[in-house]
């Protein structure tokens, strides 16, 4: 039976995590992995560049494990090293050898951890917002991962930590998360992941210096210029660290450059991905 519902789409075993995913156009892959905030998943977060992004490349965008619609057994451990196991079955599963990964915010940090262990299974590397590094947690992140269920939270952090003009965020899009945050079991997985005090979660979705210095591949690395979640200087560190790198820093753009810049974003990345301008993606 066809749900109605878009944030459904197919589903797949990986290990103990039955993933939920979506699997759209055609073209080489492009593994999207989304950030942690309350009810994200991967249509959430990735719904505005798949309708563009899908006629360049076949998209891959799962629901990692405690988000979404992805179905985890019970007293789950969520870590970093859990989370890259599911995405490497996720890969096997779909019998995708090599792809290369955008990773917004927490998924930044783990396609950096799918570069790092399996470099041969990476091709081209976009960090958006990226976690990964040692940074201080910003009262912006503290106060996404530390969210209690309520429709006024939920509109704080959409409106005054992710976005930097509030006036895009509709009370629909509001209440549309705050629902997808308290679907059966949705709370009790989030607040499981990032208990206070929560800069040793920071910390422990950090790489070491060495291992990110020594990744091989060609990496864009974007951020919003206004970003109240994840600091601008996490995006300098990695361009100094990643040797083959380039940066693209958007003005008047708080955490959700793929929302507030559709278009810029999109062009920017598919023309960093098809080794071409970005006028001409």
């Amino acid at each position: 039976m066809v749900s109605d519902n878009p944030e459904i789409g197919s589903s797949v075993q990986t290990g103990d995590i039955l993933t939920n995913y979506h699997d759209l156009g055609t073209g080489d892959p492009l593994l999207l992995l989304h950030g942690s905030g309350p009810g994200v998943s991967a249509w959430a977060n990735w719904r505005l560049p798949i309708n563009r992004l899908d006629q360049h490349f076949r998209i891959l965008a799962p629901d990692l494990a405690g988000f979404g619609y992805s179905v985890v057994p019970e007293r789950f451990e969520y870590t970093r090293e859990r989370w890259l196991a599911q995405i490497v079955a996720f890969l096997d599963a779909l019998e995708v050898e090599r792809t290369s990964v955008v990773g917004n915010s927490f998924g930044g940090a783990m396609a950096l951890s799918l570069a790092i262990a399996h470099p041969e299974r990476v091709d081209k590397l976009v960090l958006m917002g990226s976690v990964g590094v040692p940074f201080e947690i910003t009262p912006g992140l503290d106060a996404v991962w530390g969210y209690e269920p309520s429709i006024e939270k939920m509109g704080e952090l959409m409106r005054e930590a992710f976005a930097y003009n509030a006036a895009l965020i509709t009370d629909d899009m509001v209440r549309a998360r705050y629902e997808a945050s308290i679907r059966p079991g949705a709370q009790e997985q989030f607040a499981a992941m990032f208990p206070a005090p929560r800069q040793r979660w920071v910390d422990a979705m950090a790489h070491p210096e060495k291992d990110i210095r020594a990744i091989p591949h060609q990496t864009l690395v974007i951020h919003g210029r206004d970003d109240k979640v994840i600091p601008l200087s996490t995006t300098m560190t990695l361009l100094g660290w990643i040797e083959d790198s380039q940066a693209h820093i958007f003005g008047r753009c708080g955490h959700w450059t793929q929302i507030e810049h559709t278009d810029a974003f999109c062009r920017e990345m598919t023309g960093f991905l098809l080794g071409i301008s970005s006028a001409e993606a």
